[in-house]
């Protein structure tokens, strides 16, 4: 019989959001891709927050955010990427609407402020920020931009992220629109010139999309496309400027890492100047191993296919001892992964396959039906996956699952770190590179930190094991408990008996409730 319900206490409409890999063969039912459940105290981002984490790391843009000060408060030091030249990026502002903005308009109140931004910076591109206000009293962005561009000879564009609107997905979207009007087309001749292979006299072209330079991830990718003979023309959009933006349609392929928020982009680009692409992923052995081989194979050079496997062999003979070592430490340890898109939760089970680590939970906030199909052919049976899940979801899948490490975001941190469990940020408040070779070298040894930190063996657990006795076992209540207090695995406190518990405190009989207390 399918699994389809019972899996965590939540609400009823939350239900099909939260399904178990069954064995082969069977459906993987599975609710996703729909807005969030009113009073279910989602993990998701709004549009506006979709858009900024695109588009701030561009690192010689000011970023000028529409409307109340409260939203610019979603800046540089939540993405976190780093710059290798001019950090313009990381200054936010705002025009930080009021009430009397509200009520008669902020369209000139917009236009003061990209005047005098343009007169203290002088940036080749500014991009504005519509947010829920905005829609609301109708602001025109597009006139005012269109005006300041013609006025000061730059590239002024407006980025319609109404939060309102939908969701983080909808702000990528809206942030390749954007994007869009700063690729400078080229030449239709150049276009035609464009096909499936490129002669080994010409230097082959890509762009990398959908990698931000979190950490300096980018710095890591870029020398081993160099050392093939390839060369990158941007990132996108980590590390970048308007001017290597502008560049992007020279390119010959594009290799999209983060697919919910550059295939938008990729295809409107395969469309507009017959540019292809791969999706790729620059983390873990055999994804980078992927990366470097197809793309080598897209050019059909037999001289980029043999650099391209001595650096493979060079790198991973160089790294294989410190991965092993780590290995033997976590190997069969479980972990929790919970992404903000498809792609990393992806690549991260195969990570943690190569230090010999299970996935027992696997979730995103913003995963389509066909990701979660392939996410499901890729974890063991048994394992829980989950779209959309809120922190009550999360913390009773922790401990229901057992896991021992969970690798999420900033904002599931906490629920880890209260629940005993050992915790890796994978998104954007990281401080060390995770891509490329030495990235995995990083991670690994990042995950085996965590799960080997001293700090779990000053955890106190209470753990409460439910004893139905008398007339009580008859009519299925729970009122009396035994309550062992456990440090380091290792009984140190009485037993004590006849200690009264309401039912509803405690899980259902077959099970144990963690309660931890540091």
């Amino acid at each position: 019989m399918k699994e389809k319900i019972g899996i965590v206490d939540t609400l009823e409409e939350r239900k099909p959001y939260i399904t178990r890999k069954q064995e082969k063969g069977q459906e993987i039912p599975l609710a996703c891709d729909n807005n969030s459940l009113a009073g279910a105290i989602s993990q998701r981002a709004c549009v506006y927050s979709g858009a900024r984490v695109v588009l701030n790391p561009v690192t010689d843009a000011v970023h000028l955010v529409h409307g109340p000060i409260g939203c610019a408060g979603y800046t540089w030091d939540i993405r976190g990427a780093k710059s290798s030249g001019i950090e313009t990026n990381r200054t936010s502002f705002s025009t930080d609407m009021k009430e009397i903005d509200v009520v008669f308009g902020g369209e000139k109140k917009l236009s003061n402020a990209i005047d005098e931004l343009v007169e203290l910076y002088h940036p080749p591109v500014i991009f504005v920020y519509s947010t829920c206000i905005v829609g609301i009293i109708g602001d025109d962005l597009e006139s005012v931009c269109k005006t300041a561009s013609q006025k000061h000879n730059i590239h002024v564009i407006p980025v319609k992220s109404e939060g309102f609107k939908g969701n983080k997905s909808d702000g990528y979207k809206a942030a390749c629109d954007a994007l869009k009007r700063l690729i400078k087309r080229p030449s239709e001749d150049e276009i035609k010139k464009k096909g499936p292979r490129v002669p080994e006299t010409i230097k082959p072209k890509i762009n990398i999309l959908g990698d931000f330079n979190v950490a300096g991830d980018v710095w890591l990718v870029k020398p081993l496309f160099e050392q093939m003979g390839i060369e990158v023309i941007v990132s996108m959009t980590g590390d970048s400027t308007a001017k290597a933006i502008s560049r992007a349609a020279e390119a010959d392929l594009n290799l999209v890492q983060c697919s919910g928020s550059m295939n938008y982009l990729a295809k409107w680009m395969q469309a507009e100047y017959g540019i292809p692409y791969l999706n790729a992923s620059f983390f873990g052995i055999e994804d980078i191993s992927l990366a470097l081989r197809r793309t080598a194979d897209y050019f059909g050079s037999e001289e980029i296919k043999k650099r391209a496997e001595q650096i493979l062999e060079t790198e991973i003979n160089r790294i294989m001892p410190e991965i092993s070592r780590v290995r033997e430490k976590v190997k069969g340890k479980k972990a929790a992964i919970y992404m903000g898109g498809p792609a990393k939760a992806l690549t991260l089970i195969k990570g943690f396959d190569e230090l010999g680590m299970e996935v027992v939970i696997i979730g995103t906030q913003t995963g389509k039906k066909e990701d979660y199909e392939q996410i499901s052919y890729s974890v063991r049976d048994g394992t829980v996956i989950v779209d959309d899940a809120n922190p009550l979801e999360l913390a009773e899948l922790l401990i229901r699952q057992k896991a021992d490490l969970m690798v999420a975001g900033v904002k599931e941190r906490f629920i880890a770190y209260k629940l005993g469990i050992a915790f890796c940020d994978f998104n954007h408040d990281r401080v060390v590179e995770f891509e490329g070779f030495d990235g995995f070298v990083n991670f690994a040894r990042e995950v085996d930190a965590s799960i080997s930190s001293p700090v779990w063996k000053a955890v106190r657990q209470r753990i409460l094991i439910p004893e139905i006795v008398g007339s009580e076992q008859k009519l299925g209540k729970i009122e009396k408990a035994a309550v062992k207090d456990m440090t380091s695995g290792e009984n140190y406190a009485k037993e004590c008996k006849g200690i009264l518990l309401k039912p509803e405190l405690l899980h259902q009989k077959s099970e144990v409730a963690v309660e931890s207390q540091v």
